[in-house]
This record gives structure tokens, sequence and C-alpha cells, in this order.
């Protein structure tokens, strides 16, 4: 491919391994970044672009720049948390940051989009595991906000011909094998890497939101998936839209959980260290099991997640980890 392939949020945690995969299947890549929340330490494959979704003008003057065959969009806030306690921001970012953009494809020729979407669309899961047929029903800003712009790909997709790939993602963990990037957020809410902090003796204990779930040891359970294979997946998605495929959202999971116990276990194994623990009160809406039934991302992408058993994921955040606290980004 010829053009660009235009990656919003790159400099992040997903949108770096994605340059990454991209870089080494032959395309060109830009990075268009605010560097809010992205590290530029982490733009090591193409060029960096810096710029706001928020700004039309520089919108349009990047895809007039570049003319890609594909963008992707990872560019958003995306702690619950926050989103709740200041959903503003997240409805600014995420929707009218998302809708400049689509505008911007729009006046270029209805250029395919790959879209960063998540499993919070779904809320508190009727069945587990959870298919793409499962009832959308978000119980926060952050996942409202992702599920109004999965709406508003359909509807430009009837309207205006505009095609996409909208990918839910469950739990994103893990790092890049060759230790070049990993996990950096500030502040950091993702359970690895704050069970690493305790293990590295940066933090004093990792508190556990509830343990009194019914499940087999009463902590939640999330679905895994290694941030090389959801990188892997946006190439894949980036194919289909270039082979002309249409309008599609689709999860991006294993199938298999994994409790909060069981973490903890997996990382006293590979560190070596004891994870000091408390119990704490339960997360508002945490949900009991978030589980992916990924047979549609299989069928229609033949993708597959390959490198997201346990072991793996917290070996290859263990080695960023320790690199991360020694040179921070």
């Amino acid at each position: 491919m010829k053009n660009a392939v235009l990656v919003f949020g790159g400099a992040g945690y997903i949108g770096s391994h994605t340059c990454k995969a991209l870089a080494g299947a032959g395309f060109r890549v830009v990075v268009v970044d605010d560097l809010s929340t992205g590290h530029r330490a982490a733009v090591q494959w193409g060029e960096l672009v810096i710029g706001s979704l928020l700004d039309r003008d520089f919108l349009r003057g990047v895809m007039d720049r570049y003319r890609p065959s594909v963008v992707m969009q990872f560019a958003a806030k995306i702690a619950v948390g926050e989103s709740v306690a200041d959903p503003a921001v997240y409805y600014e970012t995420n929707v009218i940051g998302s809708l400049c953009l689509l505008e911007a494809l729009r006046a270029s020729g209805n250029v395919p989009l790959v879209y960063s979407s998540t499993a919070a669309v779904y809320g508190v899961p009727e069945s587990v595991p959870i298919a793409e047929g499962h009832v959308i029903a978000p119980i926060n800003p952050y996942g409202r906000t992702k599920a109004i712009i999965e709406q508003v790909l359909t509807e430009y997709r009837s309207a205006y011909g505009l095609r996409s790939v909208a990918l839910r993602y469950f739990n994103a963990s893990g790092a890049d094998r060759d230790g070049d990037i990993g996990e950096a957020h500030e502040p950091e809410t993702h359970l690895i890497p704050l069970a690493l902090d305790v293990g590295i003796g940066r933090c004093e204990f990792l508190t556990i939101n509830g343990d009194d779930y019914p499940t087999p040891d009463g902590t939640c359970i999330r679905d895994y998936v290694h941030v090389s294979d959801l990188a892997d997946a946006h190439v894949a998605a980036l194919r289909y839209l270039v082979s002309g495929g249409d309008t599609i959202a689709m999860n991006l999971g294993t199938g298999i959980g994994c409790s909060v116990l069981e973490i903890i276990a997996e990382v006293e194994r590979v560190t070596g260290r004891m994870v000091a623990r408390k119990v704490g009160e339960r997360r508002d809406g945490d949900p009991a099991s978030l589980v992916a039934s990924p047979d549609l991302v299989h069928r229609v992408l033949h993708w597959k997640a390959t490198r997201s058993g346990i072991d793996n994921i917290v070996e290859t955040a263990w080695l960023w980890h320790k690199k991360l606290r020694a040179c921070p980004l």
C-alpha cells in the first residue's frame, strides 16, 4: 500500500503496538497524537504529527497531506472512574472528537476506519460468554461514548457509504516481547501493572475490589488479551476493509476468563515476589464476569489470539515494567 495508514492515538498503549505490527507488515505509518496521554518515546514506527481531534482544520490538513487508504482511531479517554467524575471531557474527546474525524474522512472520499471500541458497551452481561448480538447497555459514560460512536458508524455507512470496523476490546494486557513498548498509564488503573508495582516495591499493597462475587474464588473474572494480539487484529481489520469488507463490530477476546486471584498468583510466580493485598468494596457496576465470544472475529478476520496465555501476558508485562520503572518514559 503506497498511501499512509493514519493512526490517531498511535503514541498510546494499544496504538503504539499496532504501529509496530503495521510497520512489520510493510505499511507506511503516520502517528497523529496530541500527546496528552501518549508518549513521544512510543512513536518508533513512522512519522509523528502532533494535533487534536477537535481541530477540524488540522484534520483536513492531515487528510489532504497524507491521503490515507485507511485510518485507525485509538485516541480517546479510557478510565471508567474518571468518566463518571468528569463526563464532559469524555463526551468532548470520545464523541465530538470522533465526529470531527468522521467528517474529515467523509470529506476525503469516505476513507475507511478501524475504530477502537470496548466491551464496556455491553454493561452488565445477561449471559457469558458475550456475543456481539448481546444488548448494548453501557453503565458508565466511557462505555456510552463508545456505544454512541458505534451507532454513528452504522448510520454513516447507511447515509454516506463510509465503511468501518469497530473492535470491542476485552482486557488489553501484556507488552511487546522485544521490550520496545508497553503499558504506561498515569495514573495506572489496570490490575496487572498495579500488581507488578506491589511486586517491585513501588506500592505497599494491591486493593481487590470485592471478593464476594458469584465466581469460583469470589473475585471478578475477565478475558485478558495480549496487546500484540490486539495489534494483529487491527492489521487484519485493515486488510478486511481494503479488500472491500463492510461495516461491522466485533469482539476481541480469547473466550477464556481469569480471576483477580489467578492474576495475582501468576504475578507472584513470574516475579518470585509476594503481592500484598487487601480487600476493598466492590466498585459500582463491576460485573462478576466479562468473557468474550470470539467466534465472529475468527470467521470474519481469521484472527485468533496466539500470545494471550496468562503466563505470557504477565511475563512480558513484567519485563516491560522493570524497564519502565528504571527508565520512565
